[in-house]
């Protein structure tokens, strides 16, 4: 069951993560994901070359995401964001005291916006990084209906129990609510979650979900994305746990993408984490939504994935 909140980590967190600062995404159909990323979805690239395209949103993040062309869908990598230098270095001693060896770093990342970190793999083998001096970007406007950046990334796991244990004895994470014994909602700042981990059959990414300025932003995108057409796979509605709106779509990829907007925001010494029942009037508090369809439910499923370190086997060439 869930650690509870007088068991203690036996070691503290190897680092204080201040905000979830980027994915990385792995995808067959690279091309028609970029466009789609930056002409529908709303995003800028920063830079971009035949296998890569770094992009952001309107906030100071130098990406909120970065495309890997690869011949599988898949997760690349989970960037967490520490103030300084010196932080990466010391969770890089708490690693190691913890027999977890970081796979790059500690030290200059060599990679597009640059920055000081390490990246290790957590037991189902993602690759997280943590990471501080990323250069920064201006501010774009906030005026256009257009993603800030990423707000949270579901997870899909084989053991809710270790892997909520690991990310919060291990990152510092904090359990902001339960959905019964088949979701949990972790946080690292007052943003209700960051990370979320659904109980499945295989470790995979269920989805991403990118942060809209207002309900008119999230309610103005959509009416964007329908003169694309694109319509919602399950949305718009509001979430019961973190009280966000939400719609899902899925890109070129099939991997699903959210729209969402007024996620909750955690007073850390006055809130007490609930469970909550997994019943339609909960899952989303509007009513408009309905059930998601076996298409979506599918496409958050996605495939078994065995972690960007892993070689995927020589494709099969049929007769």
């Amino acid at each position: 069951m869930p650690r509870t909140p007088h068991q203690p980590p036996p070691q503290p967190p190897i680092a204080r993560l201040r905000s979830l600062r980027c994915v990385e995404l792995f995808t067959p159909a690279f091309t028609e994901a970029a466009d789609f990323y930056q002409e529908v979805w709303g995003l800028e690239t920063v830079e971009g070359d035949q296998g890569a395209r770094w992009l952001r949103g309107t906030g100071e993040e130098h990406h909120v995401l970065q495309l890997t062309s690869a011949d599988r869908t898949g997760l690349g990598r989970i960037a967490f964001a520490v103030a300084t230098p010196a932080e990466v270095d010391e969770a890089a001693r708490r690693l190691l005291a913890r027999g977890i060896t970081p796979v790059i770093g500690p030290g200059p990342l060599d990679q597009v916006g640059g920055g000081y970190g390490l990246r290790f793999t957590d037991p189902e083998h993602r690759l997280i990084e943590i990471s501080a001096q990323v250069e920064a970007v201006a501010p774009r406007g906030r005026d256009g209906a257009v993603p800030v950046g990423v707000t949270h990334a579901v997870l899909n796991t084989t053991d809710i129990d270790a892997a909520v244990a690991f990310y919060c004895d291990v990152l510092g994470l904090r359990v902001s609510d339960w959905s019964e014994h088949q979701m949990a909602f972790l946080r690292c700042n007052a943003d209700h979650h960051c990370i979320a981990f659904n109980q499945a059959e295989w470790a995979s990414l269920n989805h991403v979900a990118y942060e809209m300025s207002s309900v008119d932003h999230f309610m103005r995108g959509l009416g964007r994305l329908r003169h694309h057409g694109i319509t919602p796979q399950w949305g718009p509605g509001r979430h019961g746990p973190g009280n966000n709106t939400f719609s899902y779509f899925t890109d070129p990829s099939g991997l699903v993408c959210e729209y969402t907007s007024e996620v909750a925001q955690i007073v850390e010494d006055a809130w007490i984490a609930r469970v909550w029942r997994r019943v339609p009037e909960l899952s989303d508090l509007w009513g408009t939504a309905g059930p998601p369809s076996t298409e979506i439910r599918s496409h958050m499923a996605g495939h078994p994935d065995p972690g960007p370190l892993i070689q995927p086997a020589p494709q099969e060439i049929s007769a």
